[in-house]
């Protein structure tokens, strides 16, 4: 991992897509209460991307289809949660390629989530 803090990592230049908390529960089919409790509970993370703007959602922590979190992000986000992190970190290392091969939000995506889990599981130590 690279010498800067995960919280110093500029979340706007490592997350191409942000959607707010209206159009998370659009596209999650729930009303826009629910998704800040998922994000309380830690179903989901958001983070202020650029500053003077409002909490924000990666777009691809949501499975568009199953209209569900991606699989395997609350369990994550959980073991993230426990290891002392906030949702700006857990959103940096999500999104910082960890060479698993790629970024552990990729894997999250193509259903190799269990290496993404150990190595959150070992950080949170």
């Amino acid at each position: 991992m690279s010498e800067t803090s995960l919280a110093e990592h500029d979340l706007a230049a490592l997350v191409d897509d942000w959607i707010d908390w209206a159009e998370a529960a659009r596209r999650l089919e729930v009303s826009v209460g629910k998704v800040r409790t998922m994000i309380r509970t830690h179903e989901l993370a958001a983070a202020v991307p650029v500053p003077g703007e409002g909490q924000k959602i990666p777009a691809l922590f949501i499975d568009e289809e199953e209209r569900l979190p991606v699989k395997g992000l609350p369990g994550l986000l959980t073991v993230l949660h426990d290891g002392r992190y906030d949702d700006r970190e857990c959103i940096a290392w999500l999104f910082l390629d960890q060479a698993l091969p790629g970024r552990p939000i990729d894997a999250l995506r193509e259903n190799r989530g269990s290496e993404v889990k150990r190595r959150a599981q070992a950080m949170a130590l």
